[in-house]
């Protein structure tokens, strides 16, 4: 349950009760500020190697590499306070050609540009006030061959820079220490060739890779290198893929480039080279909250362009900017938020252990709400967060406690008797999570440990942008390690169904936040009915189990041999015979954890059998999967346990009505 204030919480019992909700449109997508790109310049120039970045004035410095046929000359350009009336078709030619690659970084007035020539030679370009003048080129060393198909470069605050390039299939690192460059280190990795690196300093060098692996399938890689923020300095994680494609397909990606203006933004291309080819920029983002070595990525998105050299991404304030040769995008970085609390006409709020819904009727009888998407009102459109928090009018003032979030999918007017009115219709994260389907085939576990059941979920819920919070947990959570596949079109709701049925434990959605309970015969109760906390009515039902014995078979891979242990709930068996039910899992592989799995249904199943629901005036802070007790000396109960299992809100000021519904099962 959520917590509240001692006044919300007194309120809500009090025989009379003044209701308030709070509605709010924001920007966001499941938590993180959903960027709307609006392109500023369409230029003629060609699509080849290029960067970007910003130093601390905000001007925007672009460097571009002209084609061979133009003998890959290397430009420069720097837009003082870039804008939809900027001009960013001037380049200065900076007499360096035979570039093979490049790429710039900035902190403070200090920029760089590094490039590679075709002689091998890396050279360095600095300058000290935010680009605006340049001093001379500095060679700093000579990569092994000229096959250079990534290079990224990242300041430390303090001042000190990483500079990395992938050269066939080894990655270097230089570092400029107190404005001393050491000697290029290779990586500890084996893989194939490397296409593509974008760098991000975050108390860690945070790397964004792309390329092959050592069996040639293409890869898109998390990466740190370590400075002692959560991995040892001068260290390597581990590679972490984030997509796959295998060799012989007609996938690979390349051109990587990323930065972290709010949370970590990763661009890349996805080359196709298949009936109907292209060369398309994907992007992603990590999940709100989370750390860049937890690998945990939004699912890649399409953006509407086709390049093969990709968007370099960079920000300053208030804006995020994408670069090409010849284009430049912006988008508004800060979360907007509309609050349509003082509209709200009626309301209804459903949530179930699947999915939860939210319907929002606004009155436009003034016609503010007559062009969503549009002037003050740009943030109501649909793909919008929908944020509402139910609360009452108490000592304090308006209090809410701030509730569940939705997605806006659709809306309509009406009008009627010279009424008009706006309704919203959104939908929690389960949405997010049956709309998801698998690009690229996962498999964990199959030869060693690699992630338990607690790690697979936490990434399958990251593809839509979830981040999971873990209530109370089983050990099978965090100490099973199955072997488990997901293959490409599987829906988020099928794999994260298969997920659960490996363990006691469930799952609700509040917010951006998947939350994870194991819930116990013994779990005490976190709220009471009947007493300081009215119960208009209720319905208690008790009845048979579907099942009241399962036979669960395993597999010991060490005995070769099948396991196969039956689990009882006798008193059941007593009163209706037996009821058999079967499953089969062949990562059981042993009889205890063929009797825990058998346990752990049957309870499931007894739960189920004792079922009904209560009508109540609004609880702002229940949540799914609380136990309540209820008294309700009517149908003889005192202080009965029951597990909420389904709520309904209804707010309706022209009916007077604000109650809630909760469905009940066994505890």
């Amino acid at each position: 349950m959520r917590q509240l204030s001692s006044t919300l919480l007194a309120a809500q019992k009090e025989a009379s009760r003044t209701p308030y909700v709070k509605v709010e449109a924001s920007n966001k997508h499941a938590g993180v500020v959903n960027l709307r790109w609006e392109r500023l310049y369409d230029g003629a120039e060609d699509d080849y190697y290029h960067a970007a970045t910003m130093p601390g004035d905000g001007s925007l410095v672009r460097v571009r590499v002209t084609p061979p046929s133009d003998s890959r000359k290397l430009y420069r350009q720097r837009v003082a306070a870039p804008g939809p009336q900027s001009d960013f078709s001037q380049w200065v030619y900076t007499s360096q050609y035979d570039v093979v690659i490049v790429a710039a970084g900035a902190l403070g007035a200090e920029v760089s540009i590094f490039w590679i020539n075709s002689d091998r030679e890396l050279y360095h370009l600095k300058s000290s006030d935010y680009g605006a003048s340049w001093g001379s080129p500095q060679l700093l060393t000579y990569s092994p061959t000229t096959a250079i198909n990534g290079i990224a470069a990242a300041y430390k605050p303090n001042g000190d820079i990483a500079l990395f390039f992938a050269d066939q299939a080894t990655l270097y690192v230089m570092k400029r220490i107190n404005d001393n460059w050491g000697s290029k280190v290779a990586w500890d990795k084996t893989t194939g060739d490397l296409s593509g690196v974008a760098a991000v300093y975050d108390g860690d060098w945070n790397l964004f890779l792309t390329g092959q692996d050592s069996g040639d399938d293409f890869k898109l890689w998390s990466l740190v290198y370590g400075d002692g923020g959560g991995v040892a300095a001068g260290s390597w994680s581990g590679l972490q893929v984030l997509a796959s494609a295998p060799a012989d397909g007609d996938y690979e990606y390349r051109a990587a480039f990323m930065a972290k203006p709010d949370v970590y933004r990763g661009f890349f291309i996805e080359k196709f080279s298949g009936n109907e080819s292209y060369n398309r920029p994907f992007w992603s983002h990590s999940v709100a909250e989370s750390k860049f070595i937890d690998n945990l990525w939004h699912e890649p998105v399409p953006f509407n362009l086709e390049s093969l050299y990709g968007l370099a991404i960079a920000h300053h304030g208030d804006y995020g900017w994408l670069s090409a040769p010849y284009g430049v995008w912006r988008a508004k970085l800060t979360a907007e938020s509309l609050d349509l609390s003082a509209d709200v006409l009626s309301l209804k709020e459903e949530l179930a252990l699947s999915g939860g819904s939210l319907s929002v009727e606004l009155s436009n009888d003034d016609g503010n709400y007559s062009a969503p998407g549009e002037g003050d009102i740009a943030v109501l459109d649909i793909g919008c967060q929908l944020n509402f928090s139910p609360g009452y009018v108490t000592s304090q003032g308006n209090e809410a406690s701030s509730g569940p979030a939705f997605i806006l999918e659709s809306y309509e007017h009406a009008s009627a008797g010279g009424k008009a009115s706006l309704v919203l219709n959104a939908f929690d994260g389960w949405s997010l999570i049956s709309n998801w389907r698998a690009r690229h085939q996962f498999r964990w576990n199959k030869q060693a440990e690699e992630m338990n059941v607690k790690e697979i979920l936490t990434f399958v819920l990251g593809r839509v942008g979830l981040k999971l919070e873990v209530k109370t947990a089983s050990s099978a959570l965090t100490g099973d390690y199955p072997d488990f596949a997901i293959n490409p079109g599987n829906s988020g709701g099928e794999v994260i169904r298969r997920l659960l049925s490996l363990v006691p434990d469930v799952l609700f959605i509040e917010g951006d936040t998947a939350c994870v309970v194991n819930p116990l015969a013994d779990d005490s109760s976190d709220y009471s009915y009947g007493s300081a906390h009215a119960v208009f009515e209720g319905r208690y039902r008790a009845e048979a189990g579907k099942l009241n014995r399962l036979q669960v078979e395993g597999y010991d891979p060490s005995e070769d041999e099948a396991i196969v242990v039956d689990t009882f709930a006798w008193e059941e068996i007593e009163r209706l015979y037996d009821r058999l039910g079967r499953l089969e899992d062949r990562n059981i592989d042993s009889a205890a954890g063929a009797e825990g799995r058998g346990e752990a249904y049957l309870r499931g199943v007894e739960m189920a059998a004792v079922n009904g629901a209560i009508l109540i005036p609004v609880n702002c802070g229940q949540q799914l999967y609380d136990v309540v007790d209820i008294s309700d000396s009517r149908a003889g109960l005192s202080a009965a346990k029951r597990r909420v299992t389904g709520l309904t809100l209804v707010y309706s000021p022209r009916r007077g009505d604000y109650r809630q519904r909760l469905l009940l099962s066994g505890v």
